[in-house]
């Protein structure tokens, strides 16, 4: 069973570690974050709870069963009831539906708890798995764009259907 737990403070040592060891393996599918990230994570992790706690973003960590940290899930740029998800799933993770699981979580967080009715998303064409989970996930196509110089595709997805309302599976 994966969870998703908001992003608090004392999530530092092991995001930081997280990121650090996926490094190369994001860099596959979205520009390096660059050492500076690293070199300031502290500072920049104090940025992103005050946002959080300003309700301009809500930041989440996915954990398994042992409490180990297998990705992130993030929704930004809340505004007028929509918001901009984002999710990092870690190498050792990947493939094996944390993702498709974590993005119907933070779903389902987004309409109950969060109060959003749309999420919008953006990934590069060349990023199949991206573009399945957000599919899966009941986001649809709303049009081609560019994420970090690459040709992408934008997504929507209305949280206002029944799909929001079941609990987070793995799956197996």
């Amino acid at each position: 069973m994966l969870t998703l737990q908001r992003l608090r403070p004392d999530h530092e040592d092991a995001l930081l570690a997280f990121e650090r060891e996926n490094r190369r393996y994001f860099a596959r599918f979205v520009s390096d974050r660059g050492d500076a990230y690293f070199a300031e994570f502290a500072a920049r992790l104090h940025d992103r709870l005050a946002e959080q706690d300003a309700g301009v973003c809500h930041f989440h960590v996915v954990v398994d069963e042992q409490g180990t940290l297998l990705g992130r899930v993030n929704l930004v740029d809340v505004t007028d009831g929509s918001a901009e998800l984002g999710y990092r799933i870690g190498e050792h993770a990947a493939g094996r539906g944390v993702a498709t699981a974590a993005v119907r979580e933070v779903c389902r967080l987004a309409a109950g708890t969060y109060g959003l009715h749309t999420l919008t998303a953006v990934t590069t064409l060349d990023n199949r798995a991206s573009m399945t989970v957000l599919t899966r996930n009941g986001f649809v196509p709303v049009g081609e764009t560019t994420v970090v110089g690459l040709p992408g595709i934008g997504y929507r997805r209305d949280l206002t259907t029944e799909q929001t309302r079941h609990p987070m599976e793995s799956n197996k």
